[in-house]
């Protein structure tokens, strides 16, 4: 009979949101997400009491945690820290073996990430510190016009003459946006707008490490299928998307996790 495996535990503390994955020693995988807020330790320490809760595991069960993302230094356990960028491939890995091109937009910025048969990093390339090629873009426009991230997809993909904005930048954008609706637009239109410029920042991107199937869009901006849609135009290429796509650099700490074990 061989020995159970130990429980192994993924952090993932975003600017918009915080995850924790746990794969139990059998395989399960559980997870949970909450919004990180402006304190990341008490929101590491909060999301991990609600994975260990849907675990029905205790923190004592961990055989090794990893930590990532933006305040992953705040994660008050003791933890291994690795860049969001291995663990986002290593994730998609996990989820989609085929992966070679994975486009990671993020709540603060968008990155692309080249990886090998085995999910690891080959290249990757970040866009500026500008939140109009981020979801961040999405959040200030819904905000603007009333609407939930939710409703925003299916509303855009009704647009008949999509506003073209003229500057790269969300905040000049949010101004533009006003005067657009001001001038008669509809939410549609600018809803279809604001994803033609995500998708053309997104494109730029890509070209920089050139694109390999299978590509794999991930992260929250990319539950909005109006979006998904105009990027998979864009690329010129059929898009997978996971069913938990603000997971999966978690997954991937815990899946690193896992791996550091298996290596002693």
């Amino acid at each position: 009979m061989q020995p159970k495996k130990p429980v192994v535990a993924g952090i993932d503390i975003g600017s918009v949101f915080s995850k924790a994955v746990i794969i139990r020693g059998n395989g399960d995988v559980i997870f949970a997400t909450l919004a990180s807020g402006g304190n990341y330790r008490e929101a590491a320490r909060k999301v991990v009491k609600e994975v260990l809760s849907k675990a029905g595991v205790s923190f004592e069960d961990f055989g090794a945690v990893v930590a990532t993302g933006l305040g992953a230094a705040s994660v008050p356990f003791p933890c291994k820290q690795v860049s969001d960028i291995s663990c986002q491939a290593k994730g998609i890995h996990c989820l989609f073996p085929s992966a070679r091109t994975i486009v990671d937009i993020g709540g603060q910025s968008t990155r692309v990430i080249k990886a090998t048969a085995e999910g690891n990093v080959v290249d990757f390339v970040m866009s500026e510190k500008c939140a109009a090629g981020s979801g961040r873009f999405l959040q200030i426009i819904s905000r603007i016009l009333g609407m939930s991230i939710e409703d925003i997809g299916p509303v855009a993909l009704q647009a008949k003459q999509p506003v073209e904005f003229s500057t790269n930048c969300a905040v000049f954008a949010e101004s533009e946006t006003i005067s657009r609706i001001a001038e008669g637009a509809t939410k549609e239109d600018i809803l279809a707008g604001v994803h033609r410029a995500i998708a053309a920042k997104v494109a730029n991107l890509v070209e920089r490490v050139g694109l390999e199937e299978d590509c794999v869009l991930t992260g929250g901006a990319t539950e909005d299928s109006g979006l998904v849609k105009r990027i998979s135009e864009v690329l010129r290429a059929r898009v997978l998307v996971p069913d938990h796509q603000r997971i999966t650099a978690a997954l991937g700490a815990a899946r690193i996790a896992a791996q550091s074990l298996d290596s002693h």
